[in-house]
């Protein structure tokens, strides 16, 4: 995964456990795309000051994915969400071309309203 997208999504699952001025420093960086002088004028500090928040953001971002682990489960949780998904279609290509139950299609509509929820919650 492309280091930009990486911190990014690590953000969006790490951002409450930072300095809100980590924080804000990687969200106008990696998020909003702001260069490292756009940031220090809204922030009012320098560019090397921006520069080390940044740093030091990445590394504790870093770190805690490594104790927590919690965006490599949710992609682990999101990769076996597609393939369930994939599934049932195969499963309903399969019903509406030989079997046509619809007993089955029922059960197929029920584990997609199902993978939708949790889809949602994850």
């Amino acid at each position: 995964m492309e280091k930009k997208l990486e911190v990014s999504f690590m953000l969006d699952f790490y951002n409450k456990l930072l300095t809100e001025k980590q924080a804000d420093t990687l969200d106008f960086y990696y998020n909003q795309d702001l260069s490292l002088s756009e940031i220090a004028e809204h922030l009012a500090i320098s560019r090397q000051g921006v520069r080390d928040s940044i740093k030091r953001g990445e590394r504790l971002l870093y770190e805690l994915e490594e104790k927590l682990g919690l965006v490599k489960r949710f992609n682990s949780i999101h990769d076996k969400l597609a393939l369930i998904e994939k599934n049932i279609t195969a499963m309903e290509v399969l019903n509406a071309q030989h079997i046509q139950s619809s007993a089955l299609l029922f059960n197929i509509e029920e584990i997609k309203r199902i993978l939708t929820e949790i889809d949602e919650k994850v």
